[in-house]
């Protein structure tokens, strides 16, 4: 079962990062106004999610991968509780989707952490 989670969850950052470059105009849509280089960023948001995605499938880089999305995660969610902020201000009809996506962002924290454990060993 915690290999099917690891490749699912590092199929869901590759995908989650190729999307950053297939539809750029919703994260722009997303981005608050006072961060600079909205498309620079999303970009290399996109590749770092690429990249990190890529580096959970090997023993030897899956630590390092999960520990820098829970981080990157952390960091972002600070962009999700402004979306929330901004959604609610403008009474955006998307509203609900910013409501789900704060106790989801911790849920996908909890589960990047889950793979900066050494797996148990086998007896």
């Amino acid at each position: 079962m915690k290999k099917i989670s690891l490749y699912l969850m590092a199929l869901l950052y590759v995908l989650a990062g190729i999307n950053h470059f297939y539809n750029t105009h919703f994260y722009e849509a997303i981005m608050p106004g006072y961060i600079s280089y909205h498309t620079i960023l999303i970009y290399v948001s996109g590749v770092c999610e690429i990249l990190l995605g890529l580096l959970l499938i090997p023993n030897a880089t899956r630590k390092i991968a999960a520990t820098l999305i829970a981080l990157m995660l952390i960091v972002f969610l600070w962009l999700h509780v402004q979306m929330l902020i901004d959604y609610w201000k403008t009474n955006d009809k998307h509203l609900w989707i910013a409501i789900v996506r704060i106790p989801m962002q911790f849920i996908l924290i909890w589960w990047a952490w889950t793979f900066t454990r050494p797996a148990p060993a086998k007896a």
